[in-house]
């Protein structure tokens, strides 16, 4: 029977001196270079001007990076509030998707506005980037020994530390490895953005600017709703971890709201498709 228990060699990758390199940032550091390359390819495919993208790149992951500690200190404020300088103390974890991509469209809206160009173009030849730059930093919290499950006997378990674990779960040794089900989950929204993004410039499939986008945030959240019903550490909204009792895991309600949204965008994008007169038409004048 298959069997692979998983045990993290710990969060640091190696250390010369004071300089300490860590596994969760070399991990940001890779998806930010392959994102960078990726999304510069696939904006010549739809005709935009590649630089734009070198030129987002850094104003977009210092918002992404802001925005998803500000969204995790402000659920998790009774942590800092009395020692508020360790809100700054990122490496030690600690940031929330959700916020990155709130503060990351944020970005993007300014810096199209300011450079001229349209927004869901774009953001179109972000998302695939966005989702595969998140199957490689979920890695992160694998080295962290953080962002896991419930207790799980599955042959696919994950050992986390005994300092790692909640109090509750002090007994437990193996837990259900969500870093690894949401990784796969987004490696397979990545090949279906791709597929489609492919698919669409070939006009073999119909795709308005801005279906990809809705896709993403659709496809995305489906998966985020039941990898965060698994896991013991949600942010909430009332109630407490593990389970948010009496309250709501704030991310299975962003991910809702995302997906409402999209679904709203890709009913619109459509339906404006269809109600555009067929260009082979052509009018006569009734003789």
């Amino acid at each position: 029977m298959f069997s692979a228990v998983f045990t993290s060699p710990g969060p640091e990758l190696f250390q010369l001196g004071p300089f300490v390199l860590r596994w969760y940032g070399l991990l940001i550091a890779l998806a930010v270079l392959i994102g960078l390359n990726l999304s510069g390819w696939l904006a010549r495919q739809r005709g935009l001007d590649s630089h734009l993208i070198s030129d987002l790149l850094p104003i977009l992951v210092l918002a992404a990076v802001v925005g998803a500690r500000m969204y995790y200190v402000a659920f998790e404020w009774q942590s800092y509030q009395r020692s508020w300088w360790d809100a700054f103390a990122i490496w030690r974890g600690g940031i929330a998707i959700h916020g990155a991509l709130l503060a990351g469209t944020l970005a993007v809206i300014l810096f199209c506005r300011w450079k001229r160009v349209a927004f869901w173009d774009v953001l179109d030849v972000l998302v695939p980037s966005v989702v595969l730059g998140q199957a490689i930093g979920r890695w992160g919290n694998f080295f962290n020994s953080e962002a896991f499950g419930v207790p799980t006997n599955l042959p696919w378990k994950l050992f986390i530390p005994f300092a790692n674990r909640p109090q509750i779960f002090s007994d437990s040794e193996f837990f259900h490895p969500t870093f690894l089900y949401e990784s796969i989950w987004n490696l397979g929204v990545f090949v279906l953005l791709m597929v489609l993004f492919q698919l669409g410039r070939s006009q073999r499939l119909q795709l308005p600017v801005g279906a990809l986008s809705c896709t993403y945030l659709l496809s995305y959240s489906l998966g985020r709703i039941w990898i965060e019903g698994l896991r013991i550490d949600p942010l909430c909204l009332g109630g407490q971890p593990p389970f948010c009792d009496g309250g709501l895991r704030a991310a299975q309600l962003m991910s809702f709201s995302l997906m409402a949204l999209a679904s709203l965008g890709l009913y619109w994008l459509y339906g404006r498709q269809a109600s555009l007169p067929d260009p082979g038409l052509r009018q006569t004048d009734g003789s």
